[in-house]
């Protein structure tokens, strides 16, 4: 077999949606650091989004699951965790798709600007602990819904 360009490896990375928050890739999301063949060895470089993340697990899972159906034999997944993993690698299209889906994307000032769902600009934290670690649980004043903001790390 040829070896896929790492470009097309790329590709088939970010058709892997996050499992918390399926909207999103694992690409759209930051955490693929990095992917390289070492002779015929591919290796991707993971960083979780915090050290304790509970779906780290299951990622490298569907990545091994995703590589392997599209014939790659010899594959090393990478734990890095440092630098650790930021809000800032999110990705733009990521962040649309966040705020598409009902989450806030994160924001340098600590919080939403606008509801995802009417787009007011009159929120109010309902609590610092949302439906996962990585996010908050917010409302809008004005149309009353909930929703969750992923919190700036």
């Amino acid at each position: 077999m040829t070896q896929p360009s790492v470009d097309e490896v790329w590709s088939w990375l970010a058709a892997i949606p996050d499992p918390e928050i399926p909207v999103i890739s694992i690409v759209d999301l930051g955490i693929i650091r990095d992917v390289q063949w070492l002779d015929d060895t591919l290796e991707v470089t993971v960083t979780p989004t915090y050290s304790g993340c509970p779906a780290t697990s299951i990622i490298n899972m569907e990545i091994e699951t995703a590589l392997r159906v599209k014939g790659i034999e010899n594959l090393s997944l990478k734990r890095q965790i440092a630098p650790p993993w930021t809000t800032d690698w999110l990705s733009d299209a990521g962040k649309a798709k966040l705020e598409s889906y009902g989450i806030a994307p994160p924001k340098a000032a600590g919080g939403p600007d606008r509801c995802p769902h009417c787009e007011s600009s009159s929120v109010e934290k309902i609590s610092q602990f949302g439906s996962t670690p990585c996010k908050a649980q917010w409302r809008c004043t004005d149309c009353l819904e909930p929703f969750d903001y992923f919190k700036c790390i």
